[in-house]
């Protein structure tokens, strides 16, 4: 048997304040004259956060529009326009959900990288380090602060760059930066978190590495949006920790059916990661009937609505380009569903599914 030899985020500072000590935690990674660039989300434009990041020399601020989910097109306009200005810099540092966290790994890496991100859309493509990455999360759920992917929409799927080159160097997890996270992105966001878990812990993957870690965030998740008390600090602490700790969860093991279908959904109809997710889980009783249970409970108790009919009116055409990207995701239908998962979920199976949806 081959052993995943795991590779992880190089350091990690967790605490209310810890965005305050980035100065000092980059001033090491910093090369003469190469600048330091700040990829943040477009949703903190006006507002307070920018200030607070430690500007130096010609670093730059970068605004980046997370409106849909990071394409290999972005990204490689991102990396081309850098080396077009600065030539080499020091680092790419990620600030937002985890879409802007994926941009800056996505990028970090394309600087050192020849040709296209698209190139690299799979499993230890990548054959370069990148330049100094680190991520800095002000959504929690998603584990992008933690995993070895940066999730890309390319020209003819929707696929992570996965290699030992993708983690961070550096995470800081400051859950003050959370605060301010409208309450439906919110809940969207920690139900990535929750849906790993179901997926992890369900499946043929599973051993007690992830275990572990899916247990912790499960049992978080639960505390958050089964509780009885309105949201406070404390959520937000316990979400930035479930999120990590489900992000190292499925780190070795793998996600499973409703990340699969919800691929299909993100690629070709745009809806965002979170969201999708949650289309999804609201129809698999089939494979997680616990799972979904729990999962509308949460969705009643938090006062959310989960889009329906979004497939409607879509063209057969349409219904197999979303297939054909769900079922190349093979490692998550094999953990969903065993050795023998095509035979169980059949063409006509997943379209029947996509039709609820």
């Amino acid at each position: 048997m081959q052993f995943r030899n795991l590779k992880l985020v190089d350091y990690v500072v967790y605490g209310r304040g810890s965005f305050n000590q980035l100065n000092e935690i980059l001033a090491p990674h910093r090369k003469a004259n190469a600048p330091m660039i700040f990829l943040v989300d477009h949703f903190f434009e006006g507002k307070a956060l920018p200030n607070r990041v430690p500007l130096q020399g010609n670093d730059k601020i970068i605004f980046v529009d997370v409106t849909y989910e990071p394409k290999t097109t972005q990204v490689d306009k991102l990396a081309q326009e850098l080396k077009e200005e600065f030539g080499t810099i020091s680092g790419v540092i990620g600030i937002g959900g985890g879409s802007a966290m994926d941009l800056a790994k996505a990028v970090g890496l394309m600087m050192n990288n020849p040709g296209s991100s698209a190139d690299y859309q799979g499993w230890d493509l990548v054959k370069c380090a990148g330049v100094y990455k680190a991520g800095i999360p002000t959504l929690s759920g998603t584990g992008a602060e933690v995993s070895r992917t940066t999730v890309l929409t390319g020209p003819t799927r929707k696929l992570g760059m996965n290699s030992d080159f993708t983690p961070f160097n550096q995470v800081v997890l400051d859950p003050e930066l959370c605060k301010d996270a409208p309450v439906n992105q919110r809940f969207y966001t920690g139900m990535d978190c929750y849906i790993h878990c179901i997926e992890s812990l369900t499946g043929t993957f599973l051993n007690e590495f992830s275990k572990s870690y899916g247990e912790k965030a499960l049992q978080l998740c639960r505390e958050v949006f089964l509780s009885n008390e309105d949201w406070n600090e404390t959520s937000d602490d316990k979400l930035m920790m479930a999120s990590y700790a489900g992000g190292m969860s499925i780190a070795y093991s793998q996600v499973g059916v409703a990340h699969a279908v919800s691929y299909g959904l993100s690629y070709l109809l745009g809806t965002k990661h979170g969201i999708g997710n949650c289309i999804v889980m609201n129809h698999l009783e089939e494979y997680y009937p616990e799972g979904v249970a729990e999962f509308k409970q949460m969705v009643e108790k938090n006062h959310i609505d989960i889009p329906q009919g979004i497939c409607k009116g879509l063209t057969e055409e349409q219904f197999d380009t979303m297939m054909n990207v769900s079922l190349g995701m093979k490692p998550l239908w094999e953990n969903a569903l065993g050795k023998n998962w095509e035979s169980i979920m059949t063409r006509e199976k997943l379209r029947a599914l996509y039709g609820k949806l």
